[in-house]
């Protein structure tokens, strides 16, 4: 409890900015669930083999990944408000390129735009949410990322309901959710703006901090194991969200739309544990929620191939829902290791986040053009597993001290 009382601060949290963001957060992300949710589709109206679906997403991904951490890296030095809805308008134009794109090459090009979109977003958005946290930076965090896993979740719907019906071209109603998102961030970036004016104003010179080359260490080897612990994950979620659907056709004999369902669930409980992990994290710690985020699934994850449609279903969701827990937990636990650099450490988690299922989708079509969908999906499922080492992550208490 006297931990605690050391970390509350008397800054009040701004609740509409951090829905606004979140929302913003969804759109964005809704765009870029449209790229995997087209797999179906393209596979069957283009040819495409799953290593071309697999550098589609290798795309998308990379470059959101890659250039995350280097926005992140310039606006902790210079703050840039309206590269929110800048970024968004770079979604939009790509969006309206992958409506007409007419083969491989050109969807490549169209995710291109999208994921400079997406790397624009996600370290900019994350600072908004930490201006506007006070002093739940655990429920902020969640509140803006569960919009983002909100948006990722609509890809079953999406194809369902738009793509299925339309096919390739359905994407142009997208650009509207882009146009729609710009208008949101417009917003926000006039109240960023003016948050940066005031935060200038009353910041106060730090004092000099004494270098511990000990302390030093010790936080670089937490941010490598915390890295390692996203690498588990993301390359799970991967493997569910880019090639589960294929896999509930061929073992279950089901049409496309129907195997969206599996997805849908999976990815919607995925937004519920992304909500419950930051308010329980505040509450129970953010080392404790990161291990059980992945060692809880675990052995669900591993029956997963073996199971019925129906049992299959109900793990998908009791996975997303823990897998989830900790994605916005990382993102803070990462910024409370490395303090003052919210974009930076945003960057690094989220585009890693990114980029590690980049390079799992690449791996992972490679792996079923050459052993086949249900031994890869076998052989993915032991992923969690690699959750044991958040037992060597230190907890909040000893993060704190290390920086104060």
């Amino acid at each position: 409890m006297a931990f605690r009382r050391l970390m509350m601060k008397n800054n009040k949290t701004i609740y509409p900015i951090l829905f606004i963001i979140s929302a913003s957060h969804l759109l964005n992300d809704s765009l870029q669930a449209v790229i995997p949710a087209m797999f179906p589709i393209l596979e069957k109206s283009l040819s495409l083999s799953f290593t071309q679906l697999g550098f589609i997403a290798f795309t998308l991904n990379m470059i959101a990944s890659v250039m995350q951490p280097i926005i992140g890296t310039y606006t902790d030095k210079k703050p840039t408000p309206f590269a929110l809805p800048i970024g968004l308008t770079s979604s939009m134009f790509g969006m309206l390129a992958l409506a007409f794109a007419p083969n491989f090459w050109t969807i490549l090009l169209s995710v291109v735009f999208i994921g400079l979109g997406s790397a624009t977003f996600h370290p900019e958005g994350s600072r908004v949410a930490y201006l506007a946290a006070g002093d739940r930076r655990g429920l902020a965090q969640s509140i803006f990322q569960v919009g983002g896993n909100t948006g990722q979740a609509l890809a079953p719907l999406i194809t369902a309901l738009v793509l299925v019906p339309l096919g390739q071209f359905g994407a142009i109603w997208f650009t509207l959710v882009a146009g729609l998102a710009v208008i949101f961030l417009i917003y926000i970036a006039k109240w960023y703006q003016n948050e940066l004016i005031i935060t200038k104003q009353q910041k106060k010179p730090a004092p000099p901090k004494k270098h511990n080359q000990h302390v030093s260490k010790a936080i670089k080897h937490a941010l490598f194991l915390l890295i390692f612990l996203v690498f588990a994950r993301s390359w799970y979620q991967g493997t569910i969200g880019n090639f589960y659907a294929f896999y509930a056709i061929d073992t279950y004999g089901i049409s496309i739309s129907r195997a969206q369902i599996f997805i849908f669930t999976f990815l919607i409980s995925g937004a519920v544990g992304t909500f419950l992990g930051g308010p329980l994290a505040d509450r129970f710690g953010k080392k404790a929620i990161i291990f059980i985020s992945l060692i809880g699934p675990a052995p669900l994850a591993i029956a997963l191939p073996f199971v019925n449609e129906i049992i299959a279903l109900i793990m998908l969701g009791s996975i997303g829902i823990l897998l989830m827990l900790s994605f916005s937990v990382t993102v803070v636990y990462a910024q409370e290791l490395v303090p003052g650099k919210i974009g930076t450490m945003s960057g690094l988690i989220v585009g890693l986040s990114f980029g590690l299922g980049a390079i799992g989708a690449v791996a992972l079509g490679v792996l079923i053009d050459y052993i086949g969908l249900s031994l890869t999906m076998i052989l993915a499922s032991f992923l969690p597993l690699i959750g044991i080492f958040a037992l060597k992550l230190p907890n909040d208490k000893k993060v704190y001290e290390w920086n104060n």
